[in-house]
């Protein structure tokens, strides 16, 4: 009987050792991933701002202005570029749960005067070979220098302007949604960007 307890409690002293050591270095790999996953996110942002924007000389992520939308669940990101202190644009984070799979997250580039400059997808979850052709160029094209207030910003099918993807009309009008989002909030608080931070 004695023995049969020893080999228990031999097992369980084994099994709290093996917890507290992983537990232990579960946390240490999280602090070490930690800050890397966070540059890699902000390098991703700074390199959407880049292919989005016309040039600027400022700095946009350490320039965000975060602004609560009625229909957005988290505040809405906006990042003002400059050159040699004079606004050129902005990038507006601009996303539409309505896609096929979820969430369509997208980095557009407005010019000061409004048009489109250009459009990065950050995120999205469609369909292979169909909703995941938003990020062609052939798609893209079609919103290049056009501005909201005279282009209509949903699909063909709907009475709009834009071509819908091929099999993915449900992808295109989110992407579309989340565009006419990003547009509205860059027009709401255009004059409070073009003030340089500094």
């Amino acid at each position: 009987m004695s023995k049969k307890k020893d080999t228990f409690m031999n097992m369980v002293i084994s099994l709290f050792v093996i917890t507290i050591i992983s537990g232990f270095s579960l946390g240490y790999v999280n602090q070490l991933t930690e800050q890397p996953i966070k540059d890699a996110k902000v390098a991703k942002k700074t390199n959407a701002i880049k292919l989005v924007l016309p040039a600027f000389d400022n700095n946009p992520v350490e320039d965000v202005v975060l602004i609560k939308a009625e229909n957005v669940k988290d505040s809405v990101e906006v990042y003002p570029g400059f050159s040699n202190n004079e606004f050129v644009g902005a990038a507006v984070i601009g996303s539409s749960e309505k896609g096929f799979s979820g969430l369509v997250k997208l980095m557009i580039g407005f010019k000061a005067s409004g048009e489109i400059q250009n459009i990065e997808v950050l995120e999205q979850k469609e369909t292979p070979g169909l909703g995941t052709k938003m990020k062609d160029e052939k798609f893209l094209q079609q919103f290049r220098d056009k501005n909201p207030s005279t282009y209509n910003l949903k699909v063909k099918k709907d009475g709009g302007e834009v071509d819908a993807l091929t099999g993915a009309t449900i992808s295109t009008r989110a992407f579309t949604e989340a565009t006419q989002m990003a547009y509205d909030e860059f027009m709401k608080n255009n004059e409070s960007l073009k003030t340089p931070k500094n």
